[in-house]
């Protein structure tokens, strides 16, 4: 498959691996669900819109890709351990997770954010993640023939707003700090094991979420891009990119990472 955005060629950066990955129904999800069959893996996409998912399913197949679709709701701790199981049931094993799925909070101060707003970025932005991690080493460990010791790489998508103040996101942003702990330490924890586990924090995307937080605030996208380096918000292949090459053999002795890939917005 090719993208209209970018004009590398695949080198098969992911050849033989089976990889999940949720918020897989549009935006940077997607594109990975692309990238990552043109790469050589064998795919398999978790969202809650099953007629999306199944479109990009289709779309790889069409191009020779492997790619199964499983139905997932992000705040459904036991919907996220039946997507994970259902990965076991169609390949037998894991080798790579990219846990991107989230939700955006409706923008505004901390003391104006809702009770249940702040509830659903827990469930959405941390919880499912942290629910995601373990249920996915466990199927790893249990890939390499029972023995117990495991053996794959875990990515989650983060966020420039993790890193510094967010008083117009102040839920999101501490959601996601949160997420960057678990990264760090689930990092440390798992690596006698051989599970990787690193994470990537984009600034300004251009994906649907920015286009809704653009509709509640009118000139966030202008602000945004007066604000990153390149004068460019990233295309979402841009990001998949980047969790590709976490996930591949190439970044074998990279783990408790979180990589900047915002244009130089943080620096």
């Amino acid at each position: 498959m090719t993208n209209e955005h970018s004009n590398h060629h695949p080198i098969g950066l992911l050849d033989g691996k089976v990889v999940l990955i949720t918020g897989a129904s549009r935006g940077i999800g997607a594109a990975a669900a692309r990238l990552f069959a043109d790469e050589g893996a064998a795919v398999v996409l978790a969202a809650r819109s099953t007629d999306a998912l199944d479109t990009v399913v289709a779309e790889i197949r069409a191009d020779g890709g492997v790619a199964d679709a499983v139905t997932m709701d992000l705040a459904d701790r036991a919907s996220i351990r039946a997507a994970v199981d259902r990965v076991g049931t169609l390949h037998g094993r894991l080798d790579g997770a990219f846990n991107n799925g989230a939700a955006i909070q409706q923008p505004g101060p901390l003391d104006g954010t809702s009770d249940e707003d702040l509830e659903e970025q827990f469930a959405v932005n941390f919880r499912a993640h942290w629910t995601a991690m373990t249920a996915e080493a466990a199927l790893m460990r249990q890939s390499r023939n029972g023995s117990g010791s495991g053996s794959g790489a875990i990515v989650n998508t983060s966020s420039i707003g993790s890193r510094r103040a967010n008083p117009a996101l102040p839920a999101y942003g501490a959601m996601k700090r949160a997420l960057d702990s678990i990264t760090e330490t689930a990092a440390v924890t798992w690596a006698p094991e051989g599970i990787r586990v690193n994470g990537i924090t984009p600034g300004g995307t251009a994906t649907d979420m920015i286009d809704a937080w653009e509709a509640a605030t009118p000139g966030v996208v202008e602000r945004t891009t007066k604000a990153i380096p390149l004068g460019r918000m990233a295309e979402p292949r841009e990001i998949a990119e980047v969790a590709a090459w976490l996930l591949s053999d190439r970044a074998s002795y990279v783990t408790g990472a979180m990589i900047p890939a915002d244009g130089g917005a943080g620096a």
